[in-house]
C-alpha cells in the first residue's frame, strides 16, 4: 500500500521512519528547515531503545506531492487540521482511507463531514516524541502504539486489516478497535489531564509520578474527565486512571506534552481542544469540572 503522512513532527516523523525502515512506500509532508534537512540527510532518530540512527525517509513539500496514496495518516496539531483538507481532496482516490492521529476527541467525525466521499476512521497514538532540531526526532520513552477504527462497523473494509499488519511489521503496536469512541476517549483521558496539570503547575512526567501536589492535581483532573466520559455514555475501563499512571512511569522524567512545550515557547497550541473543549463538554452534559473550570479561566476561557 502507498502511505502518505501529513505532518513530520514527533508523531508523523516517527511513523514515517518506522514504515520506511520496514520497506513500505511512504512519503511524509514537511516544510521549512525540517523538510530541507530530511531531503539532504534523511531523518535522524534519537530513541530510548535503539539510540541514534538515520532513516532515508521520502519527504516532500505539500505543493510537490503528486502521488495517489491508499492511506493518509493525518499527524498535525488540531489548529492545523483544516489546512490538511485541500491536500487530501487533491491527492485522495475514491478508495483512500484517512486515519487522523490527533490528541483531540472526535477528530475523525469532524474530518468525515469535510471529506464525505472518503472513509475517515477515528484514531489516536501513544508516543512521546518531538522535533529536537531540523531533521531530528527525539523519542522520550518506549511506548509506540496506534489505535484506529470505525465509528460505524458496517463500513469495514479488508484494507484496514492490511494497514494494521503493515504497522505491526513496522514495529508499532496496533489496535484495530471495535469500540473506537471509547478508545479515543481513553487517550483523551490520558493527554488532557496531563497537559492541564503541566501548564497549571509547571509539572512534568517525573513530578506527577511522585506523591505530592502535582500528582494530586493530575488525579483530580483525571477523575473529572472520566466522570465526563461516563456522562457521555462511554463505558470506560474501571482502572483507566491507574493504566494511564503506568504509561507515565514509562516516560523520561523530563517528558511533557506537546501542548506544554508549545505553550511555554509561545507557539500556537492545542489548549482549546485539550482543555477548553473539556469544559464545553462538561457544561453540555451537566458534569461539574471544578479543576478544569479553574485552569481554563486562568488560561483565558470566557465562554
Amino acid at each position: 500500500m502507498k502511505y502518505l503522512v501529513i505532518g513530520a513532527g514527533g508523531v508523523g516523523g516517527s511513523l514515517a521512519a518506522n514504515l520506511s525502515e520496514a520497506g513500505h512506500d511512504v512519503t511524509a509532508i514537511a516544510r521549512g528547515a525540517h523538510l530541507q534537512a530530511m531531503l539532504a540527510h534523511g531523518l535522524h532518530m534519537h530513541t530510548t531503545g535503539r539510540g541514534a540512527y538515520t532513516v532515508p525517509v521520502k519527504v516532500a513539500a505539500e505543493a510537490d506531492y503528486q502521488e495517489r496514496p491508499d492511506v493518509i495518516f493525518v499527524c498535525v496539531k488540531d489548529y492545523s487540521l483544516m489546512q490538511t483538507v485541500p491536500l487530501i481532496h487533491r491527492v485522495a482516490g475514491p478508495r483512500t482511507i484517512v486515519i487522523p492521529l490527533l490528541n483531540i476527541y472526535g477528530t475523525g467525525a469532524r474530518l468525515q463531514e469535510l471529506l464525505p466521499r472518503l472513509l475517515v476512521t477515528d484514531g489516536c497514538i501513544y508516543i512521546a516524541a518531538q522535533i529536537k532540531a531540523p531533521g531530528l526526532i527525539l523519542q522520550s520513552g518506549h511506548i509506540f502504539r496506534i489505535v484506529f477504527g470505525l465509528r460505524q462497523p458496517e463500513q469495514f473494509r479488508p484494507d484496514l486489516n492490511e494497514i494494521a499488519a503493515d504497522l505491526r511489521a513496522s514495529k508499532i503496536e496496533v489496535l484495530l478497535s471495535q469500540r473506537i469512541k471509547v478508545d479515543t476517549f481513553n487517550k483523551y483521558v490520558y493527554v488532557s489531564p496531563l497537559a492541564a496539570c503541566e501548564v497549571d503547575r509547571g509539572a512534568n512526567a517525573g513530578s506527577i509520578r511522585q506523591p505530592g501536589p502535582d500528582q494530586d492535581e493530575w488525579r483530580a483532573l483525571t477523575k473529572e474527565i472520566i466522570a465526563l466520559g461516563q456522562a457521555m455514555g462511554l463505558e470506560l475501563p474501571e482502572d483507566l486512571a491507574e493504566t494511564n499512571f503506568q504509561i507515565l512511569r514509562q516516560l523520561s522524567p523530563n517528558a511533557n506534552t506537546s501542548l506544554t512545550r508549545d505553550y511555554l515557547a509561545g507557539r500556537p497550541n492545542e489548549i482549546d481542544g485539550q482543555i477548553f473543549q473539556v469544559v464545553r463538554l462538561g457544561r453540555k452534559y451537566g458534569v461539574a469540572l471544578p479543576g478544569y473550570e479553574r485552569i481554563a479561566a486562568q488560561l483565558g476561557f470566557n465562554e
